[in-house]
C-alpha cells in the first residue's frame, strides 16, 4: 500500500494555482505547489492585460461567465485582506458604427444575464464627456462600473505568500514529467524525484492539456495564443481613466487601451496562435497592429513614450471555455484548464470552488487559526515624509535608493528576498518591488540588485539569473 507523501499537489504557480493553494490552506490538508520555473507568476500570469473584467463578455451559463462575475465581486475585499494594488476604474466598450448598435445592445443584455451590475449604454458624446480622448468616430459605448485594474504580480504573489504562511509548501524548478494512478492516488514523476499524493489539481496554464491527457482518456487540447503589448511611461498614464475596449465587429477583435494601477498606460494585446508554448517574443508586425488598432479608440496615443513591449500566452482550449472540476474518468484529479481571459478576474472564485471540492472529497476539516491576512512590502516612494523617516530610523536600508526610476530602496529588495516564497532571481525582485520596471528598464539598478541578491542568497554574481536557471546575466570574465 502506497504511503502518500502529500494530500494535495497543485501543479502550476500562476494566479489560478496560487488562488487554489491559498483556499486549500484553509483546510487540514498537506498541500504542495509544484512550479517548473524558479518563482510563482512566471507564465501566463506575468504578462497579461491586468484587467478585472466586469463579466459582460462571456456567454451566459458558461464557466467563464460564472467565475468572472464571482471573482470580480471578491477582488475588492481580497485586495484589502492581502494588501495588493486594485482599482475599480470602470471599463468602456466603444461602438464606431450605427450598424453595430445591436451588437452593443446584445453585449449589454449578456451582461445583465450574467448578473453584472452597473451597466449602461451611453451616446458617443457622453463617452467623450467621460473620456475626452476617445475618438470622434465613437457613436455609442457600453460602460461597466465594476470593471477594474489590478497588479497581476501583486495578486499572485500575495496569494502565494498567504498560502505559505498557512502551511502550503512551494517547490520551484520542479517540472512534472509523468503522472500515473497508484493505489487510489497518483504518482507524479518530476525532474526532482517522485511524489505520491491523494489528489492533484491541474493549474498548469498552457500545459494543462498535457497533464490532463496523462491520466484521462477524454483528451483536451490547448492552443497557446500569444498577445503583444506596449507599455508607456507614467508621464502619459492619465490619457484615459477607464479601460477602453473595442466592440468586436468590422474593425476586428480590437485592442484595449488602459491605465495601470502603477500609473502607466498599456495598449494591446494582439491574438496570434503559436505552436511553441514557450514562444513569447514580440514581433514588429504585431506591435504595428497594436499601434494601428489602439488609435481607432483613443486619439493621440503617445507611442513615442513606450518604455517596453512584451508578450504573453493565453491558454485557449478548443471548447472555448474553462474546464474546472474533477476529471470524469480520473477520480481525485481536478482540472483548472483553459484558463484564458477572464482568468485573472476569475482566479479567486476558481480557488474557492476547487478547494472546497477537494476538501469535501477528502473529508478535510477547516484549519483552526487560519490567517487570511497578509501585509505587502512597504512602498517607500509612496510614504509620507514622516512615515518614510520612521521606517528609515527602524531600518536604514530603506533609505538607500537602488532603483531611481521607481524609487525602490534596498530595504524593499531585502524584504522581497526574505519573504516566503521569496525572490530568487532578478525577475523575482522586479515583480515584488518594481525595481527595474521604470523608464530606464533596469539600465542603472541591475548591478546593485545583482549584488544584493548574491549577498543575501550566498551565491556568486555569475550565479544570479534573470529568471530560470540558465538565464545567468554574467557568463564569464574578460
Amino acid at each position: 500500500m502506497t504511503a502518500f507523501h502529500e494530500d494535495v499537489v497543485v501543479i502550476g504557480g500562476g494566479v489560478t494555482g496560487c488562488a487554489i493553494a491559498r483556499e486549500l490552506s484553509r483546510y487540514e490538508l498537506k498541500t504542495v505547489v509544484l512550479e517548473k520555473e524558479e518563482d510563482v507568476c512566471s507564465g501566463t500570469s506575468k504578462a497579461n492585460s491586468a484587467i478585472v473584467h466586469a463579466g459582460f463578455d462571456a456567454v451566459p451559463g458558461t464557466m467563464k461567465a460564472r467565475f468572472n462575475v464571482e471573482g470580480n465581486r471578491m477582488m475588492g475585499q481580497l485586495s484589502e485582506d492581502l494588501d495588493f494594488e486594485f482599482k475599480r476604474n470602470g471599463s468602456m466598450v466603444l461602438c464606431f458604427d450605427e450598424a453595430d448598435r445591436p451588437a452593443l445592445q446584445a453585449l449589454y443584455e449578456r451582461g445583465l444575464a450574467n448578473g453584472v451590475e452597473g451597466l449602461k449604454i451611453i451616446t458617443g458624446d457622453e463617452a467623450r464627456a467621460l473620456e475626452p480622448n476617445v475618438t470622434d468616430e465613437v457613436v455609442a459605448a457600453l460602460v461597466a462600473e465594476t470593471g477594474g485594474i489590478v497588479c497581476p504580480f501583486g495578486l499572485t504573489i500575495a496569494l502565494a505568500e498567504n498560502a505559505a504562511a498557512n502551511g502550503t509548501e512551494f517547490r520551484f524548478n520542479t517540472k512534472v514529467m509523468a503522472i500515473s494512478r497508484e493505489n487510489g492516488g497518483y504518482r507524479i514523476r518530476t525532474n526532482n524525484g517522485d511524489i505520491t499524493t491523494k489528489y492533484i489539481v491541474n493549474a498548469a496554464g498552457v500545459y494543462a492539456d498535457v497533464l490532463h491527457n496523462m491520466v484521462s482518456a477524454q483528451k483536451i487540447h490547448i492552443t497557446a495564443r500569444k498577445g503583444d503589448y506596449m507599455l508607456m511611461d507614467k508621464e502619459v498614464g492619465n490619457l484615459v481613466s477607464h479601460t477602453i475596449f473595442q466592440l468586436p465587429g468590422k474593425y476586428g477583435k480590437g485592442i484595449l487601451v488602459t491605465p495601470t494601477v502603477h500609473g502607466n498606460l498599456l495598449a494591446g494585446p494582439t491574438a496570434v496562435d503559436v505552436q511553441d508554448k514557450e514562444f513569447v517574443a514580440t514581433t514588429a508586425k504585431e506591435l504595428a497592429d497594436v499601434t494601428a488598432k489602439a488609435t481607432k479608440s483613443v486619439k493621440n496615443v503617445p507611442f513615442r513614450q513606450v518604455i517596453t513591449s512584451f508578450s504573453g500566452l493565453r491558454a485557449h482550449e478548443d471548447g472555448d471555455d474553462f474546464i474546472i472540476g474533477e476529471c470524469a474518468d480520473s477520480e481525485g484529479f481536478y482540472d483548472a484548464a483553459g484558463i484564458e481571459s477572464p482568468g485573472l478576474s476569475s482566479a479567486p472564485a476558481i480557488g474557492v470552488f476547487l478547494a472546497k471540492a477537494v476538501a469535501d472529497r477528502a473529508g478535510a476539516k477547516a484549519k483552526e487559526g487560519w490567517n487570511g491576512y497578509r501585509t505587502g512590502i512597504p512602498r517607500v516612494a509612496q510614504l509620507s515624509k514622516e512615515a518614510r523617516a520612521k521606517l528609515i530610523r527602524e531600518n536604514p536600508a530603506y533609505g538607500t535608493i537602488i532603483c531611481r526610476c521607481e524609487g525602490i530602496s534596498e530595504g524593499e529588495i531585502l524584504d522581497a528576498i526574505h519573504r516566503v516564497p521569496g525572490a530568487r532571481s532578478m525577475d523575482g525582485v522586479k515583480r515584488r518591488t518594481r525595481a527595474g520596471m521604470g523608464r530606464c528598464q533596469a539600465g542603472f539598478c541591475t548591478p546593485r540588485t545583482m549584488e544584493i541578491l548574491a549577498r543575501e542568497l550566498g551565491i556568486s554574481m555569475d550565479e544570479v539569473c534573470k529568471n530560470r536557471p540558465g538565464s545567468e546575466l554574467i557568463v564569464g570574465d574578460r
